[in-house]
């Protein structure tokens, strides 16, 4: 098991790992991202980090992460955004390898912590979660602003 971070000719590679776990999560028809996009907002303005774990030969699974601010903690955390192994390499440790090594650049980086998002029905990997001594911050509640809602409310400025 091996670990590398993206480079820009893994675009398409991104997209699909993107694309596999929208269609896991029963979210395709949501994925409005493409190749260029990716680059733009990845590669370009460095807006988030993609590190790709290895079988040695094969990238099968990625963390896509970003850094976000604690103004409690005063310093920055890692945000992961998406973390997905191919099914079959399911259950072999990858996924946790992956958050071991995010944390690991976490800690790397003086960051205060770790975080991210999961979907309410997905057991498995709320579990899994869990398992790995994770809290699930039950007093929080994710609002969000997008699409015509989020031109509406720039426009109105």
């Amino acid at each position: 098991m091996e670990f590398r971070f993206a480079e820009r000719r893994d675009i398409p590679l991104i997209l699909r790992f993107i694309k596999e776990l929208a269609e896991y999560e029963n979210m395709l028809d949501e994925v409005l991202a493409d190749e260029g996009m990716l680059e733009e907002w990845i590669f370009d303005k460095q807006s988030a980090e993609v590190l790709f774990v290895t079988d040695g030969s094969e990238e099968i699974g990625f963390a896509l992460f970003f850094h976000n601010f604690s103004t409690f903690l005063g310093r920055a955390g890692i945000y992961l955004e998406d973390l997905y192994v191919r099914p079959e390499h399911r259950g072999k440790g990858y996924g946790k390898a992956l958050l071991k090594k995010l944390a690991a650049i976490a800690k790397e980086r003086g960051c205060g912590r770790l975080e991210w998002w999961c979907l309410d029905w997905n057991k498995p990997s709320i579990d899994f979660y869990l398992s790995l001594g994770a809290e699930q911050m039950s007093d929080w509640t994710v609002y969000r602003i997008a699409g015509d809602t989020l031109d509406k409310l720039a426009e109105d400025q």
